[in-house]
């Protein structure tokens, strides 16, 4: 009998300026998603995924102090356990990316994961931190992720979390697949530009040579005064094979639910065998900062 598992994405934009109350702010959004969260439980979710600092804009944008003030602890903060009491409510497993204070000065973007029946999993900080022209300033903000690739096992599956701009580094991508993940969830903020064509190519990419399903999340609209450009959303499933299977508009909230057969995994598994033809011995080169040592005259 397939494994069928209903899995969901929320992509939306965000309702209130930044020259608004940081409370109102967060909390206009927390409410946008909390009737998003309800439309997915009416269409039976049973694996939902929320997008990257789901409760604010994307305050990268500037280098200013008081977006620290969005920080939260995890678990014991407000919105992770909000979202535990939500997720045992629709018997539903949770990805909630929260900008996390581990303490004081030390802040990372971060996704709780959440068991369907209200129980605090563990979470994944992000270890890539883009910090590039124009207007993603993210090391002002967060300290690169230290807690590994983990994998949670939730009722329903294995997951794993790749925030943002995780996804153009294939290494934890394959960790992810080693550690045993058979949906990836990637919580993105990404407008459009230079790398939008990447959104449909590296994951996809990642799904095929790992062999697991990618739930990849992007929020819409423009967020002024930033001029940064447009989030274009085109949240999407795809499959071990690489395909994209389910996809969402590009300018408006929407929640993408889809079923996803996770027996098609062993089945591509057993026709791609990446992981038993892996030459882990001869990928030292991976770990080092810039490369191999250069071949010295001596040695030759």
């Amino acid at each position: 009998m397939s494994r069928i598992v209903r899995c969901a994405l929320i992509q939306a934009g965000n309702p209130l300026g930044p020259d608004k109350s940081l409370k109102d702010i967060k909390q206009a959004m927390i409410d946008k998603h909390l009737k998003l969260i309800d439309r997915a439980a009416k269409e039976k979710a049973q694996i939902l995924c929320l997008q990257e600092l789901f409760y604010g804009p994307y305050f990268c944008a500037e280098q200013d102090r008081k977006w620290y003030d969005l920080t939260e602890r995890i678990p014991d903060g407000p919105t992770t356990k909000m979202m535990q009491k939500i997720a045992a409510k629709h018997k539903m497993a949770m990805v909630v990316p929260i900008y996390e204070e581990e303490m004081t000065g030390l802040y990372f973007n971060t996704a709780a994961v959440i068991d369907a029946d209200g129980k605090y999993l563990g979470k994944y900080r992000k270890h890539h931190i883009p910090h590039v022209h124009p207007g993603f300033w993210e090391k002002f903000y967060f300290t690169p992720g230290d807690l590994g690739y983990p994998v949670f096992q939730t009722k329903y599956a294995r997951v794993g979390v790749y925030i943002c701009y995780d996804r153009h580094f294939p290494e934890g991508a394959r960790i992810l697949g080693l550690n045993g993940a058979e949906i990836v969830f990637n919580p993105s903020a990404t407008v459009a530009g230079l790398s939008e064509y990447l959104w449909e190519l590296e994951q996809p990419a990642h799904a095929a040579a790992n062999g697991y399903f990618v739930g990849a999340i992007n929020r819409v609209g423009t967020e002024k005064p930033w001029n940064i450009g447009e989030f274009y959303g085109k949240s999407y499933f795809c499959n071990p094979r690489g395909k994209i299977i389910a996809q969402a508009s590009r300018d408006k909230d929407e929640v993408l639910v889809h079923d996803i057969d996770l027996d098609l995994i062993q089945e591509v598994r057993n026709t791609w065998q990446f992981f038993r033809d892996r030459r882990p011995e001869t990928y030292g080169t991976i770990t080092q900062q810039s490369g191999a040592p250069a071949r010295s005259a001596a040695a030759d």
